[in-house]
């Protein structure tokens, strides 16, 4: 148990834009100031969390998130992130629950999003296991919102790591 470092890769997909106003998508209100806002429909980044495991269920980690979703989302997030552990060892399955606020000027401004990953994790040796998972995340770029869904993969390389098969040091 104790620290940890997380750094893992995520491609997701846009399920839809939600436009908060029900405006006229022909408009020239919609065309200047929503539709800049809304993404591709294709989203890629990395996240790099550090966390601390409390419990063999449950760990707590905070990081950063960096989002491309189009040529002028570049996203930077602050994440803080609780992880649930479901049959601690070798082979876990977990549950992530993210929160991100934007740190980073780009095309908006206090972009914020929530998210959940499910997923396993498999050991390699006592300190290193990887991960994969099933990403989804809403994202609140101001006047606009996007849903994803997607893939993501790890590493996780603990400082100890004392309740796998592996053994104790």
């Amino acid at each position: 148990m104790n620290f940890y470092i997380n750094p893992s890769l995520n491609l997701g997909y846009n399920l839809g834009n939600s436009i908060k106003d029900d405006q006229n998508k022909d408009s020239a209100y919609y065309q200047q100031y929503i539709a800049p806002y809304l993404p591709n429909k294709i989203t890629f980044g990395m996240t790099f969390i550090g966390g601390y495991n409390f419990l063999p269920n449950f760990a707590l980690g905070s990081g950063v998130k960096y989002s491309f979703t189009d040529k002028n989302f570049h996203l930077l997030y602050w994440v803080i992130q609780p992880k649930f552990i479901i049959g601690p060892g070798d082979e876990p399955f977990f549950i992530d629950i993210n929160y991100g606020k934007q740190i980073n000027h780009s095309i908006v401004s206090n972009a914020e999003f929530w998210g959940m990953k499910l997923g396993k994790q498999v050991s390699y040796s006592k300190r290193l296991s990887q991960e994969g998972g099933l990403v989804l995340e809403n994202h609140n770029f101001g006047k606009s919102n996007a849903f994803f869904i997607g893939l993501s993969y790890g590493i996780t390389i603990f400082s100890n790591k004392d309740y796998t098969d592996y053994g104790d040091d």
